[in-house]
C-alpha cells in the first residue's frame, strides 16, 4: 500500500514539474515574441536593421554599440537590455516597464502600456540570453557632437 502511495505521490511530483516546464517554455516564447514584434532589436540589437533581422539571438538586445540616435533632446543610445535586466528583480522589471519615461527615440509609452505578463516573459526572455556585452554609450546633450555613426531626427516645425 505504501508503495503505491510513494509511486503515485511521483507521477503526481513528475506531472507538476512537466506542466512548470511547459509553462516556463510558454513564457520564454512569449517573451521573445513580444521582443521581435515589438521591434526592439532594431534599437538594441547593433547592426539587426541594417541585416533584415538576420542575427543569431546571442547577439540579440546588447545595446545600440557605436549607434547614436540623434535629436533636439541630444544623443541617445540604446541600452544594453541583457545587462538592464541582469541586476533587476522580475518586480523591479515590471515596475519599471510601468513607469519609466526616457529620451528619444524610445517609444516608452508603448512600454508603460505592455500588460503585467507580457512585461514579465520579456524579462524572462531577455535574462535567459545572459548578461553580456557592454554598457551603452552615455547621453549627450544637445549641442555635442558624438563620436561614431549616429540617426538624425529632423527638428520640429517652429
Amino acid at each position: 500500500m505504501m508503495r503505491r502511495q510513494v509511486t503515485g505521490w511521483l507521477a503526481a511530483a513528475a506531472g507538476v514539474a512537466a506542466l512548470a516546464s511547459a509553462q516556463a517554455d510558454e513564457a520564454l516564447e512569449r517573451g521573445r515574441y513580444m521582443i521581435v514584434t515589438g521591434h526592439c532589436n532594431n534599437c538594441h540589437t547593433a547592426g539587426y536593421a541594417a541585416k533584415e533581422g538576420k542575427l543569431p539571438e546571442q547577439n540579440w538586445l546588447m545595446g545600440s554599440g557605436p549607434l547614436g540616435y540623434r535629436g533636439p533632446w541630444g544623443t541617445t543610445y540604446a541600452t544594453n537590455l541583457r545587462l538592464t535586466v541582469s541586476g533587476m528583480t522580475e518586480d523591479a522589471w515590471v515596475q519599471y516597464g510601468k513607469s519609466f519615461k526616457t529620451r528619444p527615440p524610445m517609444p516608452y509609452w508603448s512600454v508603460n502600456e505592455t500588460s503585467e505578463a507580457d512585461l514579465r516573459a520579456m524579462y524572462r526572455y531577455i535574462k535567459s540570453l545572459g548578461a553580456v556585452g557592454e554598457p551603452a554609450r552615455a547621453f549627450l546633450p544637445p549641442g555635442e557632437e558624438p563620436k561614431g555613426p549616429y540617426v538624425q531626427w529632423p527638428m520640429p516645425a517652429k
